[in-house]
């Protein structure tokens, strides 16, 4: 194998952060599509940190769309790198993805610590790896996993922006502007598109506030409705979410003025 692509991140992890994102995945109808059509079912979790809960929690999930699913865990720090467990594979690896062909990359709170001019480049190194089909998932979250953001992606580039966050936690949906992908947390000033977005996500929050009785995640709804309402084209779910959840196409939110850092 050549030299792994990238440099050794903090590593900070912890059981079940990224369970948001998880959820999400084993539900979202085009992740499921590709994943139960693959020949071949690889995941590659790229990046999993000092510890491989999250890489075992997500072959876990993944099991209930495809029972035969590979999981490969990648680190770039070779002292991370532990032995297989609970069929799970671990591997020394960067962006290049260790020569493997996944149907689906997990890369979370990676890109967070490398600089906004670096992720086109290496979405472009992952992508390129993915089989035919194959998608990407570049997210963020805080240390407890309350509330997280990530970009879907595929050979063609974004596709959509998920923010999703603890109903119970979180204060406003702008709040999760803190955990925006590395390709548009710098992104969240005035004349934005993801500025816009979270902007009117707030007004619409406020005015949904009458029905803050009956529980954050009846509000939520109300203000996504609101939003909808608005010509925002945000993500209707047809299933009761556990999360409040924000889904729209990147196209709604994509930068429009030159790299911000």
């Amino acid at each position: 194998m050549t030299k792994p692509l990238g440099v050794v991140t903090r590593g900070t992890t912890g059981v079940n952060r990224l369970r948001r994102s998880d959820r999400w995945l084993v539900h979202d109808d085009l992740v499921r599509a590709r994943l139960s059509a693959a020949p071949d079912p690889l995941v590659v979790d790229l990046g999993y940190g000092a510890s491989p809960w999250t890489t075992l929690e997500l072959a876990m999930r993944l099991r209930a769309v495809r029972p035969d699913v590979r999981v490969v865990g990648l680190e770039i720090d070779p002292a991370r790198v532990v032995p297989a467990r609970d069929g799970v594979v671990f591997a020394r690896g960067g962006f290049e993805l260790a020569g493997l062909h996944p149907v689906l990359v997990r890369a979370f709170n990676v890109l967070r610590q490398y600089p906004e001019e670096a992720v086109a480049g290496a979405w472009a190194t992952v992508s390129s790896n993915l089989t035919a089909g194959g998608l990407l998932v570049d997210g963020t979250c805080d240390e407890l996993g309350r509330r997280c953001a990530w970009v879907l992606l595929d050979r063609s580039g974004p596709l959509s922006l998920t923010l999703a966050w603890d109903p119970f936690t979180v204060e406003r949906p702008s709040d999760i502007a803190e955990r925006l992908p590395k390709a548009l947390i710098h992104r969240n000033v005035p004349g934005e598109p993801v500025n816009t977005l979270l902007s009117a996500a707030d007004r619409a929050w406020a005015r949904a506030a009458p029905l803050a009785p009956f529980g954050p995640r009846a509000r939520w709804r109300a203000a996504a409705d609101q939003l909808r309402a608005e010509g925002f084209p945000v993500r209707r779910y047809r299933r009761r979410m556990r999360d409040c959840v924000l889904s729209v196409p990147w196209s709604c939110v994509a930068p429009t003025g030159p790299t911000a850092r």
